[in-house]
């Protein structure tokens, strides 16, 4: 099941299938998931933590959540050894758009100043 990831002004920006992949708005291929963070499918960098459906930058910062998770942010964690690269996985169907969340309280640290497309293209 796929769940939809939105930005801190709750704009949709991706859609995220637990424990396996991210993908953008239009179902493009973005990011892999191993071990609790994401790594670009793009360069196979690594872009930080991802906390249930919550998607943290290198410094801990929320940049992407769902509604169905507490968005909060974390210290600067540790950067993982480097993950080996996964096999791409099917385009799923497009799916509904999700009516637009409230806006979630601010995070303890603050909201990522990059961008989502900033952050999956590292």
């Amino acid at each position: 099941m796929l769940f939809p990831l939105f930005d801190k002004n709750c704009k949709l920006v991706a859609w995220l299938l637990p424990n396996a992949h991210i993908f953008d708005t239009k179902m493009n291929w973005v990011a892999y998931l191993k071990k609790g963070h994401a790594w670009s499918a793009k360069t196979n960098n690594w872009l930080g933590p991802v906390n249930g459906l919550v998607c943290l930058n290198k410094s801990g910062q929320p940049l992407a959540w769902n509604p169905h998770d507490l968005v909060k942010g974390t210290s600067r964690p540790s950067t993982p050894w480097r993950s080996s690269r996964v096999s791409r996985p099917r385009k799923p169907l497009r799916q509904v758009t999700p009516f637009k969340p409230s806006r979630p309280c601010r995070p303890s640290g603050g909201w990522a100043d990059e961008s989502f497309a900033t952050w999956t293209s590292q």
